[in-house]
């Protein structure tokens, strides 16, 4: 059944809480909804963790509440179905319940199940696209369902082919299959202290949670859409460049002779960190955290981010991309 509301304030639909209206909201909490909904120009949300609203709102919102989750198990693997609606993390808690092992290095990211193959979201070395077996998604332009493979949904380093054409598929559930064989991962950042054979996926977990709470500021109580950019990728050869001024500059070797490069590093060793405009500030511990101290405006958000893009270009020839999704009057804001 689908739920509408008109002239709705979006304050609590994303999480940097810029105050802003929308001028129609739809709510759907099943996939048989999709078929009801108008051929009009619709923006889909899920709980607005990587969606900021920088002014007013006018063409109608979609709330993907579809819930919804099947476990099967077979002798290698278990395969679960999962409604788009469901909230990530305690789909993470979900798994590590029932002994289900593989999802650990994700805890706490913000967002929807449905959120989490547009972004192919990643953390501490691992990234979601290694268990997604399909994607379902009604297919906007054809009005019909498509499920996509693991290869058909080309993804990339927080990239998909639902982020690159964002207004044709509403996802309605995600597929994934998780091994049984468990395989730690522990070579990124803050995991790499971890003690070796010994270690499990709640050790692992746990350690997660306690670095993201430490590092990352709680949306509920200081507005924000996590990390603000991506890390950029850059050629080996420029980073050897860099390397002969920053000596410190962390690294992370990738296939085909390219190296990522934390932009919260970049932005840090600028002095950004404290800094802002208006309501609008870089986080004093996470440089790549651009938080809300409330109202704020998505005319100071703007400014800051640009700002800061600017001065990363000139400082070490690097252009930063925004991770977020803007979205003003006139829809999507390019930087």
């Amino acid at each position: 059944m689908i739920t509408t509301h008109r002239n709705v304030p979006l304050i609590n639909l994303h999480t940097f809480q810029l105050p802003s209206l929308g001028s129609e909201v739809r709510e759907i909490d099943d996939e048989s909804d999709c078929l009801k909904l108008p051929q009009d120009n619709y923006y889909v949300l899920g709980e607005g963790s990587n969606t900021v609203f920088t002014e007013n709102f006018g063409r109608p919102i979609v709330l993907n509440k579809i819930k919804g989750i099947t476990l099967e198990e077979t002798y290698s693997d278990w395969k679960l179905t999962i409604g788009a609606g469901e909230n990530w993390h305690k789909l993470v808690v979900y798994c590590l319940q029932r002994d289900i092992f593989g999802l650990e290095n994700l805890a706490l990211i913000p967002g929807t199940v449905g959120a989490a193959p547009v972004q192919n979201i990643g953390a501490y070395g691992r990234e979601v696209s290694e268990f997604i077996q399909s994607v379902r998604a009604w297919d906007r332009q054809v009005l019909e369902f498509v499920e996509f493979n693991n290869q058909e949904c080309q993804f990339g380093y927080r990239d998909s082919i639902f982020k690159r054409n964002p207004e044709r598929w509403l996802i309605t559930s995600v597929t994934f299959v998780i091994s049984k064989t468990w395989r730690r991962e522990m070579s990124y950042g803050e995991l790499q202290s971890l003690n070796g054979d010994e270690v499990n996926a709640f050790d692992i977990f746990e350690r997660v949670v306690a670095v993201r709470t430490h590092k990352l500021p709680d949306p509920k109580t200081t507005p924000n859409a996590g990390s603000f950019f991506k890390n950029p990728v850059i050629p080996a050869r420029h980073y050897q460049d860099l390397l002969s001024e920053y000596d410190d500059l962390p690294g992370y070797p990738i296939p085909n002779d390219l190296v990522k490069v934390p932009a919260g590093w970049l932005i840090d060793r600028l002095g950004w960190k404290r800094k802002g405009c208006g309501d609008i500030l870089v986080h004093p511990q996470q440089a790549l955290v651009l938080v809300n101290t409330k109202p704020g405006s998505g005319h100071d958000l703007l400014a800051l981010a640009q700002s800061i893009v600017r001065s990363v270009a000139e400082a070490f020839q690097i252009q930063l991309e925004v991770e977020v999704r803007l979205l003003g009057p006139s829809d999507l804001i390019e930087m």
